[in-house]
């Protein structure tokens, strides 16, 4: 892997090998080593802070036959769970959930002694944002979450699905005073329960109701070397905002032809 952005002390004027060396990324006996590199990479700031992870083709595809795995890789799977490691809770739409067949994030050692360092549970909540609370109950993210799994849901949610999510075990916050999820009560609503390093995978309706109401703090995107045509979704969906949302460069990882980029709001 080579850090491309920002260019440090230590990078430049480096080849491809020696910026190898300095990250301790791409040998395998050094795999738990560079999960802490990325892990320090991509540490939150303090204060609550939204940030999403997406990955995209080249035309700009946010999935393939329906799915993300397929425009994916290795290293962005390993940076996929390196943000589940740092963050408090993820959130994600319910179709998503349908879709990828979601579960529950695990504990995993590697993140352990960080986590507990921050005062984080062993591993994150999934927060499934629903309007109509249409979700399969006898489902692993029910059943077997290290955590609670928690719901966000709108007050004029049906009673009889706020009950059913209850009694599978799941926590239900009321985000919105009609059907839907207001997006700034959800984020202050999962805060309140001291969720402040908050992750979301999408799918791209969900993130383009976050964009749309100015609550995003910083966008990781991948983006593949993978060309798919087709009429696949891109990362956010819904109406155009008014004004488009700038967002500064923050850093620029490249592995195999894929590139690792975060932005944050300027």
């Amino acid at each position: 892997m080579r850090r491309l952005f920002p260019v440090t002390d230590q990078t430049a004027g480096k080849d491809a090998s020696d910026v190898d060396d300095v990250m301790g990324v791409g040998h395998p006996e050094d795999r738990e080593w560079s999960l802490g590199e990325l892990a320090d990479a991509y540490a939150y700031p303090d204060g609550p802070w939204l940030r999403a992870n997406m990955v995209s083709s080249l035309d700009g595809a946010a999935q393939h036959d329906g799915h993300s795995q397929p425009i994916s890789s290795t290293t962005d799977m390993r940076i996929f769970g390196t943000l589940r490691g740092l963050a408090d809770v993820v959130i994600v739409g319910a179709e998503t959930v349908r879709a990828e067949r979601y579960r529950p994030a695990r504990a995993r050692e590697v993140f352990a002694r960080r986590r507990a360092a921050a005062g984080q549970a062993t591993a994150p909540a999934i927060a499934v944002v629903s309007a109509s609370l249409d979700l399969d109950y006898s489902a692993p993210l029910f059943t077997e979450p290290p955590v609670p799994t928690l719901v966000l849901t709108g007050a004029a949610a049906p009673p009889e699905r706020i009950r059913a999510a209850e009694k599978a075990g799941a926590r239900v916050l009321v985000a919105g005073d009609g059907p839907g999820v207001e997006p700034e009560r959800a984020l202050r609503a999962l805060a309140d329960q001291g969720l402040t390093r908050q992750l979301t995978e999408g799918g791209p309706r969900l993130l383009g109701q976050l964009v749309a109401a100015g609550v995003l703090d910083e966008l990781c995107l991948t983006v593949s070397p993978m060309l798919t045509a087709g009429g696949a979704q891109r990362i956010a969906g819904g109406p155009a905002v008014a004004v488009p949302a700038r967002f500064a460069l923050a850093s620029l990882l490249e592995e195999d032809g894929f590139l690792f980029t975060r932005y944050v709001r300027s």
